[in-house]
C-alpha cells in the first residue's frame, strides 16, 4: 500500500522508524508511536512487517495496537476532539458533552461520515481545575460547556484556554 499522495509505502515507512529506534530497548510502543505520528494511524499492514523488524509475533504486535485506545487502526478525522471523562471533569458537566457530541450525529472513538472529526474520551487531561477539559488538535481548552464544544466540534475554535472568545 502507498500513502496517499506520496511514493512512499507503508513498509518503507515503517522500516525506517524501525531503523531509527533500533538500538532503543523495548522499542514497539516509540516505534509505534512514530508510526502513527507518520501516517496518522497504525494501519493494518504494518503490523507483519513491524513483527518482522522487532523480532516479534504478529500478535504481540496487535495486542499492543489493540490494548492501547491512543493507536489508531484507521486515519482520523481533519480535527481530533477528545473530550475528558476522568472523575473531576465528570462532576462538572463532561456527560453534558458526551451527550451534545452522540446530539449531533458523532458517536465516539469514530470518524464523521464526512471525515472531517474524530470525536474520542480520554480518561484523564490533566486539566482537571478546569474541567470539563476538551482537547481539539493538540490544544486544551477548559471549562467547555456544549455551544464551546460544537465550534470545536465544527473546527472554529474560536475561544482561548480562559474561555474568552478571541476577535
Amino acid at each position: 500500500m502507498t500513502i496517499s499522495g506520496s511514493d512512499m509505502s507503508v513498509e518503507s515507512v515503517v522500516r525506517r522508524v524501525v531503523a531509527d529506534h533500533r538500538d532503543q530497548r523495548g522499542a514497539l510502543l516509540p516505534v509505534l508511536h512514530a508510526v502513527q505520528a507518520e501516517l496518522g494511524h497504525v494501519p493494518q499492514e504494518a503490523i507483519p512487517v513491524l513483527a518482522d523488524e522487532l523480532n516479534l509475533s504478529r500478535a504481540d504486535v496487535h495486542g499492543v495496537v489493540t490494548f492501547y485506545h491512543d493507536f489508531r487502526r484507521e486515519p482520523a478525522g481533519r480535527t481530533t476532539v477528545r473530550i475528558c471523562r476522568a472523575e473531576a471533569c465528570q462532576a462538572l458537566g463532561a456527560d453534558r458533552l458526551v451527550s451534545y457530541a452522540r446530539e449531533s450525529g458523532l458517536t465516539l472513538g469514530e470518524t464523521s461520515a464526512d471525515g472531517s472529526v474524530t470525536v474520542e474520551q480520554v480518561f484523564c487531561l490533566g486539566n482537571c481545575a478546569l474541567g470539563p477539559a476538551v482537547e481539539a488538535n493538540g490544544r486544551l481548552y477548559g471549562r467547555v460547556g456544549p455551544a464551546r464544544l460544537g465550534s470545536l466540534l465544527n473546527g472554529t475554535p474560536n475561544e482561548t484556554l480562559d474561555g474568552t472568545v478571541s476577535a
